[in-house]
């Protein structure tokens, strides 16, 4: 295991016991008690988590991880996610993209799509952003033409909040929104860990024409602190195989169309 694997790993843990022990972690990842010292060490001097004698407990950023941690997670199911999101884009729409790992891959796949290259002045695609890293790496695309929401940038996630981004978002309408979401729950629906990006994505679902929630399958029947949308703002949802058969049935019931890749 890699050693960015191995720290998200570690604060997935504290996120679900809370504390841990630096014996048992050792075993349970069949590396060294040094190695875990080591990085427990790392994590708090981020003040991701506190130390303890012989472990650490969870503080309150351990739910809500910084990007760089959160890339290591589901790797896999989130590469065939995005590939899948980013074909039901056509030429010429304008597209939104909030922040988060999963929407900053479908941004890639949207890069990469040469049927979206430009073959005349106007832009293979339009996309409205509100999460840094997918300006920054989008704004070299000649066929794409970027708008950014403006706001304040909150460090764990890229994203701009506030203001300054509703102001913008006001103004705009858009074709289709890849929604990422921090938990979906087919009956309460949409979540994230940040009220104020809760209340931005919000806003980007209103504009919207059309929602594609984007969330792997250890995302789904869970919620978290501050609502995003109701279940039926969403139109479709993509997740991985490994999806609860019940959740992705109870999101159909409720009128959601689900594509598991």
């Amino acid at each position: 295991m890699a050693r960015h694997e191995r720290l998200s790993t570690l604060l997935d843990m504290l996120g679900q016991r809370e504390k841990i022990d630096v014996e048992d972690v050792a075993a349970e990842l069949n590396v060294s008690a040094a190695t875990i010292r080591r990085d427990l060490d790392h994590l708090a001097e981020q003040q991701l988590l506190t130390r303890t004698r012989g472990g650490a407990v969870a503080n309150d950023l351990a739910y809500d991880l910084p990007l760089r941690y959160k890339t290591a997670r589901h790797v896999p199911e989130k590469q065939r996610i995005s590939a899948s999101a980013a074909a039901l884009a056509e030429r010429g729409m304008a597209v939104g993209l909030n922040g988060g790992t999963t929407t900053a891959g479908v941004a890639r796949a949207l890069a990469m799509r040469a049927d979206l290259a430009s073959r005349s002045d106007a832009p293979g695609l339009t996309v409205v952003t509100n999460a840094l890293n997918i300006a920054h790496e989008l704004a070299v695309r000649p066929n794409v033409k970027i708008v950014v929401t403006g706001g304040v940038a909150r460090p764990q996630s890229f994203e701009l909040s506030g203001p300054l981004a509703t102001r913008v978002l006001s103004e705009l309408t858009m074709d289709l929104l890849f929604l990422g979401v921090d938990a979906l729950d087919p009956e309460a629906g949409a979540f994230a860990h940040h009220e104020g990006e809760a209340s931005i994505n919000r806003l980007m679902v209103e504009r919207a024409e059309r929602v594609v929630a984007v969330a792997d399958g250890s995302k789904l029947g869970r919620r978290a602190f501050a609502r995003i949308c109701a279940t039926h703002d969403v139109h479709t949802l993509v997740t991985d195989t490994e999806a609860d058969p019940a959740a992705v049935r109870a999101f159909e019931a409720a009128g959601v169309e689900v594509l598991t890749v």
